[in-house]
């Protein structure tokens, strides 16, 4: 693979320059340059070039979206923290707030390892889009980012390149798309597909190229006689022929197309100067060139999410050749490209940040769909689902009998839609009319249908059959919520109750307790504003009784530990196995309920008269203790054996209890107890035996499942 062309500082630039007018902003670019490169002083990247050669190339990247100078700044110096030690403060130093604002955003997103397999995905999903919501330059930055490291790809390994094609295709290609950055999101999924899928991506490039010199001249001989025809009517326009990426193509082919049946290979744009000229020229060209039916769009009056609009219409041309060609202004062209970035400062001279946010709260409905899930306090897993299945998937669009658009997932519903025109529609739905006739309210709705929600004051709300059809997560959230009203007289009931009988089993009067300056540092502290919404996070598990209780009486938790610190601390003891606060000598047991070893994440628990209790973290007893916890860990410098008990589960009958010990015993692996539990289909043998650690034990274990006998082993939580 050849290297690209080395670019410089004067690249960049010259680049910049071409809007962006103010020098004092261009030396800025220029300063942050420097300083990116004195940062990366000495580091080299996977090719062997300089590690400045990334910020560089990032940086020119955002200049093809127009980025401000801030953005700019941010795309230079996107990894300093990460890679070399500097802190947003001194960022913001130098550069400003808003530039250590968009390269600390940038620099969190890039430090949790992404993988579209493990554990971080949810956590990584939801940081990705919700940071997005909040800056979208920050995602701007990681997009240009990715698009330069997917351009130098060559230099990994096949596996590697495999791992980030594939989150490039599933995340930051689809994130691109809904930001509306058509040259970052179509560059970035050919070469997911040429990393991801070689062969059927030089095939495609190799098909193409048979074909190059013939389409080229189709091309050439329609764009003059269209060219003419538009001059004829004088309409000022300029026109260019439009190249499929070889990933659309990949994309038709797989859902069985024939090569030659893929009609945009094809394809022209005209640009014009007004809406009102996009539709006459397509009265002209329509007058000449036969449409293929149901094969035009109007996405001027009804313009995608992400803000994209054109006319698209299939002609048969010259030859009988069949041509796509596209028709906007100049104005909805540079929003095609560039999407979001379009409404930057430098293309209307006003401030950034107010641009953006008058572009996410009035144009893209995207971002609308991104808070709204955010403010639903849905779970991770839930919200990561919402996203991939309702916001960047290819959604429907439907609408009121009004004429304004919803947006809603494929296989939505009526419910979907009533919910999403409002949650009070949603409630008092009665029935639905899609297209002039009667549904039932599980009819899947489909692109287009004009959809007219029956309510009734009457209604007693949402039922909760609903819930197996409805197809948005939000809808389905809000019915739930409705029954969770329902029952919460019930909630508010039980949380009064059992806090009562806590104050009861303190030996805590209820006038004591029940002072309005004591209720006040409650609600405060809860973050809510309402008595009874105190008893109703009690009754729904939400908070414990203990919990509400200790933030008025935590001075008599402080007073047991110091009562600890003060009676427990003995000379005479030995150094103990648990540090407590950073006090090597305070009494402490071991809880047995779950038999901690070195190794384990531990808890302490302050007991009333015995010292400190140290549990396991996941030990199911801390359940049912209130919260006078306090943080312990290991005394590493101890050297002595702990006791733990384990369950072996053997297949065989047969007494094979000897073989287990004698194994235990060549691990230094001490046993104290065994006897033997009976089972209908296996032999249990339970164990009480002694290791160093968790390491001494999990060595045990592989060892013991090592036997042909042994089915599983089990450590045990009573």
């Amino acid at each position: 693979m050849s290297k690209q062309k080395e670019v410089t500082i004067e690249d960049l630039i010259k680049e910049a320059s071409k809007y962006i007018e103010d020098e004092r902003e261009l030396d800025n670019i220029r300063h942050g340059y420097m300083y990116a490169k004195e940062c990366h002083e000495g580091q080299f990247r996977k090719s062997g070039e300089p590690y400045i050669i990334h910020p560089l190339n990032t940086a020119l990247i955002l200049t093809t979206v127009y980025a401000d100078s801030d953005t700019i700044i941010a795309g230079l110096l996107h990894d300093t923290i990460e890679d070399c030690d500097v802190t947003k403060e001194e960022i913001e130093e130098v550069f400003g707030q808003s530039v250590a604002k968009l390269v600390y955003g940038v620099s969190k997103l890039g430090r949790i390892n992404f993988s579209t397999e493990n554990e971080y995905l949810i956590d990584y999903y939801k940081k990705i889009i919700v940071g997005m919501s909040e800056d979208v330059r920050v995602i701007i930055v990681k997009l240009a980012d990715r698009l330069h490291n997917m351009r130098t790809l060559y230099a990994l390994s096949e596996t590697k390149q495999k791992k980030i094609a594939k989150e490039t295709l599933e995340i930051f290609a689809p994130i691109a798309h809904h930001l509306g950055i058509h040259k970052i999101k179509s560059e970035l999924e050919d070469l997911s597909l040429r990393y991801l899928k070689p062969d059927v991506f030089y095939d495609i490039a190799d098909r193409l190229d048979q074909t190059k010199i013939e389409r080229d001249n189709a091309v050439n001989d329609m764009l003059l006689e269209v060219s003419d025809l538009l001059n004829e009517h004088n309409i000022k326009h300029e026109i260019k022929g439009r190249s499929k990426s070889i990933y659309s193509i990949y994309n038709k082919l797989n859902k069985g197309k024939k090569f030659n049946e893929i009609y945009d290979l094809l394809a022209l744009r005209v640009l014009v100067n007004t809406e009102q000229e996009c539709y006459l020229a397509l009265g002209i060209i329509h007058a000449k060139y036969k449409p293929i039916p149901k094969r035009f769009k109007d996405y001027i009056a009804m313009p995608k999410s992400n803000m994209y609009q054109s006319l698209h219409t299939t002609v048969f041309g010259i030859d009988g050749e069949i041509f796509e060609i596209q028709i906007r202004t100049h104005k909805m062209d540079e929003i095609a490209e560039n999407g979001i970035a379009s409404h930057w400062a430098y293309k209307e001279h006003k401030d950034a940040s107010k641009m953006q946010t008058n572009s996410t709260e009035q144009k893209l409905q995207f971002f609308k769909s991104i808070i709204e899930l955010n403010e639903d306090k849905m779970s991770s897993e839930d919200f990561v689902n919402s996203v991939k299945d309702e916001v960047l998937n290819n959604n429907i669009y439907c609408f009121t009998p009004k004429g304004d658009i919803i947006e809603l997932p494929k296989g939505a519903t009526p419910v979907d839609f009533a919910y999403k025109v409002h949650t009070r529609v949603g409630e008092t739905m009665v029935g639905a009319i899609v297209n002039n006739s009667i549904v039932s309210l599980d009819y899947e709705l489909k692109n287009n249908d004009i959809v007219k929600i029956n309510t009734s004051k009457t209604s007693t709300g949402p039922k909760q059959e609903w819930l197996k059809f409805a197809k948005s997560t939000q809808t389905k959230n809000k019915i739930k919520a409705f029954f969770t009203k329902s029952d919460k007289e019930i909630y508010i009931e039980r949380g009064k109750d059992a806090l009562e009988k806590e104050l009861r089993k303190r030996k805590i009067a209820f006038s004591e307790f029940y002072t309005q300056e004591n209720l006040k540092k409650i609600l405060k502290e809860l973050k809510i504003d309402k008595e009874e919404e105190m008893y109703l996070e009690i009754g729904n598990n939400k908070h414990s009784p203990s919990t509400v209780v200790n933030i008025i009486y935590r001075v008599e938790i402080e007073k047991e530990k110091e009562k600890i610190k003060k009676n427990y601390v003995s000379k005479e003891l030995p150094d103990s196995d648990v540090i407590v606060g950073g006090i090597d000598k305070v009494r402490v047991n071991l809880a047995n309920c779950c038999n901690p070893i070195p190794g384990d994440e531990i808890i302490g628990y302050i007991t009333k008269g015995n010292g400190i209790s140290v549990h396991r973290r996941n030990c199911h007893n801390l359940d049912y203790l209130d919260n006078r916890t306090v943080l312990v860990e290991w005394n590493h410098n101890i050297d002595k054996k702990y006791e733990t008990t384990i369950h072996a589960i053997c297949k065989s009958k047969d007494n094979k209890i000897v073989d287990i010990i004698q194994k235990l015993s060549m691990l230094d692996v001490n046993v104290n107890r065994f006897f033997t539990i009976n089972d209908e289909k296996n032999e249990i043998y339970e164990i009480d035996l002694f290791v160093k650690d968790l390491k001494h034990l999990d060595k045990a274990f592989i060892e013991l499942q090592k036997f042909s006998f042994v089915k599983s082993v089990e450590r045990v939580m009573r």
